[in-house]
């Protein structure tokens, strides 16, 4: 049945003249839907902000901690090696600090360039000489690093080779093959070929020397024996590498070492 109640004034109104019920048509979301589709684009954009930044941290971290390493390990080395400039260093793996915390870097790249040779009467300095480290460690007192293991290049320019043979030497004609310039009296010149080889105790040997062009006298023949005879000991390169091969280039000597157990010890440098 219908009823009719009346208001305070004493009006009459239906009591289902105010009911509501929503339409179908209507969308159900609430007063301006378009500010909230407007909000989730943006806490969405700065949370993908925050969880890049957090994600930066630690790699920002970890390289702070690996520059510090190379620096000190770069004057480390130069003040061992007695190079003029520091050399360039790189530690390898993330996270470096993870490495450091355990006391073992996993691999470490050295590149060196003028390592001079001293207690030689024979020097031959290094142009470059270009390490890498597996498994770097150090003694607690900071007075040696060691490698589990390692490989290194060494560049010697022939200027160098020239000076540690008192010989104008430059490329031979063949693969491991060098040519040695022997200025005699009144200006002649003899051209001379050695084998070049790598023999124990990190030293370079030169052999088989035949001669080329000119004509080389008695005296002259012994003095070159002299002069090759005695192999060249490379006295700048850390302990315990040991040299595997010699191969000539156009410009000088490339050098291969390999060794375990590799020892700096800038005291004994």
């Amino acid at each position: 049945m219908h009823r009719t109640q009346h208001g305070r004034d004493g009006h009459a109104y239906d009591g289902h003249a105010y009911d509501y019920e929503p339409s179908r048509n209507e969308p159900d979301e609430p007063y301006l839907p378009g500010a909230r589709l407007r909000a989730r684009p943006r806490r969405r954009r700065t949370l993908a902000a925050a969880l890049v930044a957090l994600a930066l941290v630690p790699v920002a971290v970890d390289r702070v901690v690996a520059a510090r390493i190379e620096s000190r390990t770069a004057q480390a080395f130069q003040q061992g090696m007695g190079t003029p400039g520091a050399p360039e260093v790189e530690v390898r793996g993330f996270p470096v600090v993870t490495q450091a915390a355990s006391g073992t870097l996993r691999h470490v790249e050295i590149t060196a360039h003028d390592i001079p040779a001293h207690g030689s009467a024979r020097p031959l300095p290094v142009s470059e000489l270009s390490l890498r480290l597996d498994g770097l460690t150090k003694a607690d007192d900071d007075s040696e690093a060691r490698a589990r293991s390692a490989r290194a290049s060494a560049f010697l320019s022939y200027p160098d080779v020239s000076g540690a043979l008192g010989l104008e030497i430059s490329q031979g004609d063949r693969p491991g093959r060098l040519t040695a310039v022997v200025l005699l009296p009144l200006s002649q010149e003899v051209t001379v070929t050695t084998t070049v080889s790598a023999v124990s105790g990190n030293r370079i040997a030169f052999e088989d020397f035949e001669v080329t062009g000119g004509s080389l006298p008695a005296a002259g023949s012994a003095i070159l024996d002299r002069i090759f005879e005695r192999p060249i000991r490379l006295r700048n390169i850390p302990d315990g590498l040991r040299l595997r091969s010699v191969t000539t280039t156009a410009d000088g000597l490339d050098a291969e070492f390999t060794g375990r157990s590799v020892t700096f010890r800038p005291e004994e440098v």
